[in-house]
């Protein structure tokens, strides 16, 4: 346990087309540095997580986060980018810059703008995060990738659709309560379940519903070593955290089994000294529904094939034994690439601190585990947070 998060921002997701990359990220960084309540000149070092692919003509964007304090300049700024885990990803860097004693104050920020890309461009960008050689000509792009997963699923562990519109039910009635959910509707299990004009099948058996929304937004966090936060009005600790990079085709491995998943959440636990059994709740990447039923097998929650049983149990809705993305996950919050991890670093930690919104908070939240992915199980990162002040 060598770093917490002492300050927060998040914006609400959705479509923003009155904003640009940079006010989106000047709004979340100078947000994240009140809330902590430490001036501008007190940060050692910025990462931004920032996907683009082809989303926002300025690529390079680190130092947009400068704008939103002159006093930030000549600081470290980087931009960190791994696929759909971008977020995570540039928040673990700032747990190692801060483990290594090379700053005091880390400001993390994840942004990406998406609604202001023609809807072809989309997929074209999002299906960057795919191995190319093997998934250029996928139909349907990334949700394609995900609509084959599903097909291979369903052959090897009958048809699943029940499970999986019941996860979309799940995560859409838990965005309800969540202020800055691109989608605040609740669906319901048979709207989700049946196919429909407004529920179209998009790739493979997966329907409309099954799919995460293209979102704009940003989310940022300050963090600093335990010692500092416990000086500090909050602080939200690192119990453990894990990181697996798996290989990019899909070809080389089984890619019903989300091995990375499993691996990086065998490293964050062990390193937290903790179980599932331990977890008050999880924040896991649902980019669409099938990833999340294979995200509980590979956790651990289940048996392979077996997921089903828990959504049939009621295990990971909001009032069972383990919560799933009380938030309404990427399904119903939105999933601008960017922002997305360090997202669901900001709502874990309302979680813990018992200032989530009403109706979204976990009752008596101890502990909170984190998983975030990019591509199909290709960038896996686990965080498990708890609160110590």
């Amino acid at each position: 346990m060598t770093s917490c998060i002492v300050g927060l921002a998040h914006t609400p997701f959705g479509k923003h087309s009155e904003e640009t990359v940079e006010s989106l990220i000047v709004g979340v960084a100078s947000d994240a540095l009140q809330d902590a309540g430490i001036a501008a000149a007190d940060v050692d070092e910025i990462l931004l997580g920032h996907f683009n692919a082809g989303f926002s003509p300025q690529s390079f964007t680190a130092s947009l986060v400068l704008q939103a304090s002159d006093d930030l300049r000549f600081k470290p700024a980087t931009r960190v980018e791994n696929a759909c885990a971008t977020g995570s990803a540039a928040i673990h860097q700032g747990l190692k810059t801060i483990a290594a004693k090379q700053a005091r104050f880390v400001l993390v920020v994840g942004v990406e703008q998406m609604t202001t890309t023609p809807g072809p461009q989309i997929g074209e960008n999002l299906l960057k995060a795919s191995y190319l050689p093997e998934d250029k000509d996928i139909p349907a792009g990334f949700a394609g990738v995900f609509g084959q997963i599903a097909n291979k699923y369903f052959q090897k562990y009958g048809d699943q659709s029940d499970a999986l519109a019941k996860i979309a039910a799940k995560n859409h009635k838990n965005g309800v309560n969540n202020p800055y959910a691109h989608m605040r509707k609740d669906l319901g299990f048979a709207f989700c379940r049946e196919e429909s004009e407004k529920n179209p099948f998009v790739a493979g058996p997966l329907k409309r519903t099954d799919c995460s929304l293209v979102s704009d937004g940003a989310a940022a966090i300050v963090l600093t070593d335990v010692q500092t936060a416990m000086q500090m009005d909050k602080a939200v600790a690192f119990r453990g955290v894990g990181h697996a990079q798996d290989f990019l085709p899909m070809s080389k491995r089984d890619i019903l089994k989300f091995e990375g998943c499993s691996a990086a959440w065998d490293k964050a636990l062990s390193a937290a000294g903790v179980a599932l059994d331990d977890l008050s709740f999880v924040e896991t990447h649902d980019c669409f529904t099938i990833a999340e039923l294979i995200e509980y097998e590979a956790m651990g929650l289940a048996k392979p094939g077996e997921g089903a049983a828990l959504l049939d149990d009621g295990y990971t809705e909001m009032d069972g034994r383990l919560p799933v993305n009380p938030s309404g996950g990427l399904k119903s919050k939105g999933h601008p690439i960017g922002a997305t991890g360090v997202s669901m670093h900001v709502l874990t930690s309302m979680q813990l601190l018992g200032t989530a919104p009403e109706g979204m908070q976990v009752p008596n939240a101890k502990l909170g585990g984190i998983y975030n992915m990019g591509g199909a199980a290709v960038a896996n990162y686990v965080s498990v947070l708890e609160r110590l002040r």
